[in-house]
């Protein structure tokens, strides 16, 4: 397993990998892998003839007051975790070395990340959306595989491919999950054991949704009272929005014949977590 930190020597090997007719594919990750991140490496290695995973913790997609600083770092766990995928390239750059200081250019996908964790992280999703575009131009894959825990990522990643015309084929992969139903998560690292116990909330919250959305005949507004009041019994969960909108627009006041994502976030002492579920018709 090669690890590489320079964006044009990453170019240059896919460049070589393409002249042989190798099929490339990208797992992005800000790295503190867990199950979860090898759930979507096995995907790509299913997939590819050469798979990368990239290894960047993003500065442009934390806002002020978040976790960039702290958010949890393990680069030698993580390539020993890579290497019983296994992938052919860790590619590993410094944040000099995907943004220049004086960079002016950022990727905005609009109305898609108006809403659910849009209003409350700022910048967020330009963040993220910039820094994929940038990694499909110096990896070059064929495909990208992503988690479907972070949904509306998904989405707005989806819809950039689409608007931009990138020849990537984006392949989602469903939530992982740990035996007791808790989304796996880097920031689950953060949660003490009480905390980790407050979290399993959110999967229960979304149960009862689902459990909602099966029982009958109902609205949106209903499923999202579901999720609610289950969130409001645990003392130690501060809600930040619990939503049900259209799985494919992410837009409020969804048709109930078509896809709902019901989606949660909320903090957990001062642990964000999110979680969701497609409720199909």
């Amino acid at each position: 397993m090669m690890v590489i930190t320079s964006p044009g020597e990453m170019t240059r090997y896919s460049s070589d990998a393409l002249q042989r007719g190798e099929r490339i594919g990208l797992v992005p990750t800000m790295g503190c892998l867990h199950e979860g991140h090898l759930v979507l490496m096995r995907e790509g290695r299913r997939r590819s003839a050469v798979l990368v995973a990239s290894i960047f913790v993003n500065p442009t997609q934390f806002g002020p007051g978040e976790d960039f600083a702290r958010y949890p770092r393990n680069f030698e766990r993580d390539c020993a975790m890579l290497q019983t995928v296994p992938v052919d390239v860790v590619f590993a750059p410094e944040p000099s070395a995907m943004y220049s200081p004086d960079a002016q250019t950022f990727v905005d996908v609009g109305e898609i990340t108006s809403g659910l964790c849009g209003p409350h992280r700022p910048g967020h999703f330009r963040g993220v959306t910039t820094v994929v575009a940038k990694l499909f131009n110096i990896v070059k894959p064929h495909l990208a595989v992503f988690g479907e825990k972070d949904f509306q990522q998904l989405r707005a990643i989806q819809r950039m491919v689409r608007d931009l015309n990138f020849d990537v084929e984006i392949i989602p992969v469903p939530i992982v999950r740990e035996k007791d139903g808790l989304a796996m998560s880097s920031r689950n690292a953060y949660l003490s054991s009480a905390e980790r116990e407050d979290a399993l909330a959110l999967s229960l919250a979304i149960r009862a949704a689902r459990e909602k959305h099966r029982a009958g005949p109902c609205c949106a507004e209903e499923i999202v009272f579901a999720a609610t009041r289950v969130l409001n019994r645990m003392k130690g969960i501060a809600i930040e929005y619990v939503e049900a909108v259209d799985a494919e627009t992410l837009a409020r006041h969804p048709s109930l014949d078509r896809p709902i994502l019901v989606a949660i976030a909320a903090r957990v002492g001062k642990t964000r977590l999110i979680d969701n579920a497609v409720l199909q018709p």
